[in-house]
């Protein structure tokens, strides 16, 4: 019985690890959004073999009291679901840049904000199909490390990405 189970999971993670066909770069956009605001950046992927890549990400997100910049950094690895289909995960951290002004209280400040954690994601690489256009939907959990309220939060957002693959 423990047989049949080690062979199973043997070829179930195989199968996930097979084809698996990261493109050597990628430049495109990734809008993202949380309760916190909204935002757009401008996205770059390395790739680094068949199944890692890194990514670059810069850009911000703005509030009605807030605004930030910054600049995100991860590595990816990369399983192929089904032809063209892929998901990732990986380790990244992230350095930006803060103004705030709070008009009620009178309260204005800036800063800088560091955050580790990671990048989970969905993505639909369309070059299967003659395209060169990489679609993705993720989410990137961060841990704030060093932030502007001086006090460390736990924080995620979303995000829709398209990409140019070359």
């Amino acid at each position: 019985m423990k047989l049949k189970a080690l062979l199973f999971g043997l070829l179930f993670s195989a199968g996930f690890t097979s084809n698996s066909q990261v493109n050597p770069h990628a430049i495109g956009l990734r809008l993202n959004g949380d309760g916190r605001g909204n935002g757009a950046e401008i996205s770059y992927q390395h790739g680094l073999g068949d199944a890692n890549r890194l990514e670059l990400d810069f850009g911000g997100r703005n509030h009605k009291d807030w605004r930030h910049f910054g600049v995100f950094a991860g590595y990816h690895w990369v399983w192929n679901l089904t032809d063209g289909l892929n998901w990732y995960i990986g380790p990244g951290a992230a350095l930006g840049f803060y103004d705030s002004k709070y008009y009620h209280s009178g309260w204005d400040d800036d800063g800088m904000t560091l955050a580790i954690g990671g990048q989970i994601g969905l993505e639909y690489d369309f070059n299967s199909a003659g395209a060169p256009i990489l679609l993705s939907l993720d989410a990137r959990p961060l841990w704030e490390v060093w932030d502007y309220y001086e006090y460390n939060a736990f924080g995620y957002g979303a995000a829709l990405s398209v990409r140019y693959t070359f």
